[in-house]
């Protein structure tokens, strides 16, 4: 289940954040930044519960 962490991980900071960032200051596209951020947020939402319903045990 490390591997689902790591995955939920990597969605949240680079695929949403630093794409948010980098769509502030004017270094990529809405449509590519609308794109990229959709895509870590269907793969947050596709691991996190998961891992989170391990740690419940």
């Amino acid at each position: 289940m490390k591997i689902l962490k790591l995955i939920s991980v990597l969605s949240i900071s680079v695929l949403i954040l630093l794409v948010g960032i980098l769509s502030f200051l004017g270094k990529i596209e809405a449509a590519n930044m609308k794109s990229i951020m959709l895509i870590g947020t269907i793969l947050w939402f596709a691991t996190t519960p998961f891992w989170l319903k391990e740690d419940e045990e």
